[in-house]
Protein backbone atom coordinates (compact mmCIF):
# COMPACT_ATOMS: atom_id res chain seq x y z
CA UNK A 1 0.00 0.00 0.00
CA UNK A 2 1.54 3.38 -1.09
CA UNK A 3 1.00 6.12 1.33
CA UNK A 4 2.10 9.95 2.04
CA UNK A 5 3.59 11.36 4.70
CA UNK A 6 0.69 12.69 6.29
CA UNK A 7 -0.85 8.83 6.53
CA UNK A 8 2.16 7.32 7.69
CA UNK A 9 2.32 10.53 10.66
CA UNK A 10 -1.58 9.83 11.46
CA UNK A 11 -0.69 6.41 11.52
CA UNK A 12 2.14 7.12 14.26
CA UNK A 13 -0.03 9.14 16.34
CA UNK A 14 -2.83 6.82 16.29
CA UNK A 15 -0.69 3.54 17.25
CA UNK A 16 0.95 5.97 19.90
CA UNK A 17 -2.76 6.74 21.53
CA UNK A 18 -3.91 4.30 24.18
CA UNK A 19 -7.47 4.16 23.05
CA UNK A 20 -6.93 4.22 19.00
CA UNK A 21 -7.64 0.55 18.25
CA UNK A 22 -5.80 -1.10 15.93
CA UNK A 23 -9.14 -2.48 14.19
CA UNK A 24 -9.26 1.84 13.97
CA UNK A 25 -6.34 2.26 11.93
CA UNK A 26 -7.18 -1.14 9.90
CA UNK A 27 -10.92 0.31 9.41
CA UNK A 28 -8.95 4.21 8.40
CA UNK A 29 -6.00 2.37 6.36
CA UNK A 30 -6.08 -1.07 5.60
CA UNK A 31 -3.23 -2.06 7.16
CA UNK A 32 -3.05 -4.80 9.92
CA UNK A 33 -1.73 -4.79 13.03
CA UNK A 34 1.40 -6.69 11.85
CA UNK A 35 1.84 -4.15 9.07
CA UNK A 36 1.34 -1.08 11.77
CA UNK A 37 3.93 -2.81 13.94
CA UNK A 38 6.35 -2.96 10.70
CA UNK A 39 5.33 0.43 9.56
CA UNK A 40 6.66 1.79 13.20
CA UNK A 41 10.02 -0.39 13.14
CA UNK A 42 10.61 1.43 9.79
CA UNK A 43 9.60 4.73 10.82
CA UNK A 44 10.50 5.23 14.68
CA UNK A 45 14.21 4.82 15.92
CA UNK A 46 15.26 2.00 17.20
CA UNK A 47 14.54 2.98 21.25
CA UNK A 48 11.67 4.72 20.05
CA UNK A 49 10.00 1.93 19.06
CA UNK A 50 11.17 -0.43 21.90
CA UNK A 51 9.52 2.21 23.96
CA UNK A 52 6.42 1.68 21.96
CA UNK A 53 6.29 -1.50 21.53
CA UNK A 54 6.76 -2.37 25.73
CA UNK A 55 4.03 0.59 26.04
CA UNK A 56 1.45 -1.41 23.05
CA UNK A 57 1.92 -5.40 24.56
CA UNK A 58 -0.59 -6.51 26.55
CA UNK A 59 -2.88 -3.26 26.61
CA UNK A 60 -6.16 -3.99 26.63
CA UNK A 61 -7.33 -0.68 25.23
CA UNK A 62 -5.52 -1.29 21.74
CA UNK A 63 -7.47 -4.39 21.21
CA UNK A 64 -11.34 -3.63 20.17
CA UNK A 65 -12.27 -7.60 21.72
CA UNK A 66 -9.73 -6.66 25.32
CA UNK A 67 -11.53 -3.42 25.97
CA UNK A 68 -14.15 -3.21 28.78
CA UNK A 69 -16.28 -0.97 26.98
CA UNK A 70 -18.45 -1.52 23.86
CA UNK A 71 -18.76 1.46 22.00
CA UNK A 72 -17.72 4.86 22.40
CA UNK A 73 -15.08 6.77 23.45
CA UNK A 74 -13.75 6.43 26.81
CA UNK A 75 -13.60 9.88 28.61
CA UNK A 76 -11.77 10.86 32.03
CA UNK A 77 -14.91 12.56 34.41
CA UNK A 78 -12.54 15.59 34.62
CA UNK A 79 -11.66 16.02 30.75
CA UNK A 80 -13.24 19.45 29.34
CA UNK A 81 -15.80 18.99 26.58
CA UNK A 82 -15.02 21.21 23.53
CA UNK A 83 -18.35 22.80 21.78
CA UNK A 84 -18.15 25.17 18.75
CA UNK A 85 -14.05 25.84 19.48
CA UNK A 86 -15.00 27.29 22.96
CA UNK A 87 -13.31 24.99 26.16
CA UNK A 88 -16.63 24.95 28.29
CA UNK A 89 -16.03 24.42 32.45
CA UNK A 90 -17.56 21.99 34.33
Amino acid sequence: MDLNQREIDRIIEMAWEDRTTFDAIQYQFGLKEQEVIELMRQELKLSSFKLWRKRVQGRATKHKNKRNFDEGRFKCSRQRTITHNSISKR
